[in-house]
């Protein structure tokens, strides 16, 4: 489903990014929808991304493009299942690039590879529908092989562009220690596809096991290994409501439940991947569903947390809260009912019944932030040297 069709961005697109550029925030991401700007094999029209982009810029916004952010074309037979996806995303991205070289310097080629195989691949709820851990690596697999291929494109194409490579986060944890390698196990996944796409998979031994036992062929891990890129930049995409995981024993096995995070989580996440990957990080999705105090408190909560990880010297930098706006929730694609069914008050602003823009206290508060900059979140002392950097 199309979040911008349901929202009504397309009808509202330059109100809604002179909202964007009412919080003088200097970036935002993005997205870009492959089916309109590909709508045929070789076919590009790219009417949308220039006025959206061309808007952002004259707001003082550099925009940070999602190149694919889980849909794709209706001719791509196969979706992510299709033998030559990665081929095709990769022609997309370097279209893309080629495009907009002289505009944009941000870009991330494919949002969220884990979400996209638990989705497409393991649960089967979207295209191309399949069900288990062999479709979950199936579509993994591409994606990651995906992403690759596009920031080979993307680098051709303009060499200065920055690939920030984003991902869903989770924090697995147990109090039964007969879960812990379950537990260990689920967090490995949680690496996969950037140990994919930067070659460094063989040391995620865990991970490695199931695919072996789901089938992944050892040439399919081979090609990574010869063909890895090292991000520019990695996204961390976190919520409180959604990234920490509790494992307990149920009846028939292992059983998760979410459990509402403190700040802390964005402090050991944040450690977690600059200790195994040491490339700049950013917090490209952070949100608090709930009423407005409630994401507020969240608000200061995580942002506070930003100032204790660059203090620790983490060169964590930049927070991204998603959504600006309120989101219709996934459900709404596999149910029958009314939009308003659906909402979920996550943005700065709300919507009313009509789906105007509804500003909250949000609004203010972001913007403070935006305006205090390295004065909120300290400036970052690089790790192991002198210097410091806003």
């Amino acid at each position: 489903m199309d979040e911008y069709e349901l929202t009504e961005h397309y009808s509202r697109w330059k109100e809604d990014i002179e909202l964007m550029g009412s919080l003088g925030v200097s970036a935002a991401r993005y997205g870009i929808p492959w089916y309109k700007a590909n709508p045929q094999k070789g076919v590009w029209d790219w009417s949308f991304a220039q006025r959206s982009i061309d808007a952002m810029l004259a707001q003082g916004i550099q925009p940070i493009i999602d190149l694919v952010h889980y849909g794709t074309p209706m001719w791509l037979e196969g979706s992510f299942g299709a033998p030559d996806f990665a081929n095709w995303m990769a022609d997309y991205a370097g279209e893309f690039a080629r495009q907009f070289k002289d505009r944009i310097r941000w870009i991330t080629p494919l949002n969220e590879p884990r979400i996209t195989a638990w989705y497409c691949g393991r649960l089967g709820w979207w295209p191309p529908n399949y069900k288990g851990w062999r479709g979950y690596f199936r579509v993994l697999l591409a994606a990651s092989k995906g992403i690759v291929l596009a920031d080979k494109a993307i680098k051709t194409a303009a060499p200065e562009m920055v690939c920030m490579h984003v991902d869903a986060t989770d924090l697995y944890e147990t109090d039964d220690s007969s879960l812990e390698r379950f537990a260990e196990t689920r967090q490995s996944l949680v690496f996969l596809a950037l140990d994919l796409i930067t070659g460094r998979h063989s040391k995620n031994s865990m991970a490695l096991k199931l695919m072996t036992e789901s089938g992944v062929a050892d040439e399919e891990l081979a090609w990574f290994e010869s063909n890895h890129v090292v991000p520019d930049v990695i996204g961390m995409n976190m919520y409180p409501m959604f990234t920490r995981k509790k494992v307990f024993a149920g009846a028939r096995g292992p059983r998760m439940r979410m459990v509402y995070a403190d700040g802390s989580m964005v402090e050991n996440l944040s450690k977690m991947y600059w200790e195994r990957y040491k490339r700049p990080l950013v917090i490209s999705e952070i949100a608090s569903l709930g009423s407005v105090k409630r994401r507020s408190r969240w608000m200061d909560d995580s942002v506070e947390a930003v100032r204790r990880t660059r203090a620790a010297g983490i060169p964590l930098v930049g927070y991204t809260w998603w959504p600006m706006f309120t989101l219709i929730g996934w459900s709404y694609r596999e149910r029958v009912g009314p939009l308003a069914k659906y909402v979920l008050n996550m943005g700065l602003w709300d919507f009313d019944d009509r789906l105007n823009r509804i500003e909250t206290p949000l609004v203010a508060q972001y913007r403070s932030i935006v305006e205090q900059g390295v004065g909120k979140v300290g400036v970052l002392r690089a790790v192991g040297e002198g210097r410091t950097h806003a």
